[in-house]
């Protein structure tokens, strides 16, 4: 019963389930080092990033494929060759992508993903977990409704080929991956990297998207939820805003005013909550978009 309340009430990872850090050293911040530019494998493939727990990759098919998987899970491929895939936090060790050829060969490459140093809060008693409330449950499957209908849409957006920049600037309050243990149960862990900001603070697209969710009312958790999908299976959420400037549909490019921080929903505080999907996995904005300025 409360691993199902826990689900419920971390769907896009609300950060009241992780405190907010007032410093994180700048080693936990830095991203481990990315891959240059890989030469093509025998079997044909290229990379380009860190295959790394939370991660995201791009990469070049060999020629004349037709069809590529990951671990037997499509993956889109764009015309010229072009794939992204990523890992998710509790990615296992090594994947398998495949590429499926004209002629009906087959390119297969075993791909070794490295583990990643969460930070991992202990504590010796297991809390008093408080039972959701009526309007909460009445609320909730409606708004989870809504986030899965978002993260159906497929544009044909470009933003997934960009170099990420940060939607604010400011002191990193929360660390994707982060979690509380209680008593040996491990809790839901915090699914975004957090930017403390003040009420207000205009947030901008990290790359091209359309919108698929702009909340039109707070949300009982993420507070004023708006969601980008930049193609290619990968998604960004921005939760607790206090205004979004976008509407559902809306073409939006990299640097453009989308909305502003807030702390709507449940949030311990004014700041922006960025977390990202590529497909089913979670993954780290932090390694998309590279150090803080």
């Amino acid at each position: 019963m409360r691993a199902a309340r826990v689900a419920a009430l971390a769907v896009l990872g609300g950060c009241a389930a992780v405190p907010q850090v007032a410093e994180i050293p700048p080693a936990r911040v830095q991203p481990p080092p990315e891959r240059a530019t890989q030469a093509p494998a025998r079997a044909g493939f290229a990379f380009e990033g860190a295959m790394i727990q939370g991660g995201a990759v791009l990469g070049t098919a060999p020629s004349h494929s037709v069809r590529l998987s990951l671990d037997g899970k499509p993956v889109a491929l764009a015309a010229d060759g072009r794939f992204l895939i990523a890992f998710d936090r509790d990615a296992a060790p090594v994947a398998t992508l495949s590429a499926t050829l004209a002629g009906g060969g087959e390119a297969r490459e075993t791909l070794a993903v490295a583990p990643r140093d969460w930070r991992i809060e202990r504590l010796p008693t297991l809390p008093r977990v408080s039972q959701p409330s009526a309007e909460f449950q009445r609320r909730r499957p409606g708004e989870l409704a809504q986030i899965a209908a978002a993260r159906t849409v497929a544009s044909d957006s470009q933003g997934w080929r960009q170099r990420f920049v940060w939607p604010a600037t400011g002191r990193i309050s929360g660390l994707f991956g982060a979690q509380r243990v209680y008593a040996g149960e491990p809790g839901a862990y915090h699914s975004g990297v957090d930017v403390a900001r003040p009420t207000g603070t205009p947030i901008v697209a990290p790359a091209d998207g359309v919108v698929t969710l702009a909340a039109p009312a707070d949300f009982t958790l993420e507070g004023r939820l708006l969601m980008l999908d930049h193609g290619m299976g990968l998604n960004s959420a921005f939760l607790h805003l206090s205004r979004i400037d976008v509407r559902v549909g809306d073409r939006v490019r990299q640097g453009q005013v989308i909305g502003a921080i807030g702390a709507t929903g449940r949030a311990t505080g004014p700041h922006m909550h960025w977390g990202m999907k590529w497909n089913d996995a979670r993954i780290d904005p932090l390694l998309l978009v590279g150090p803080m300025p």
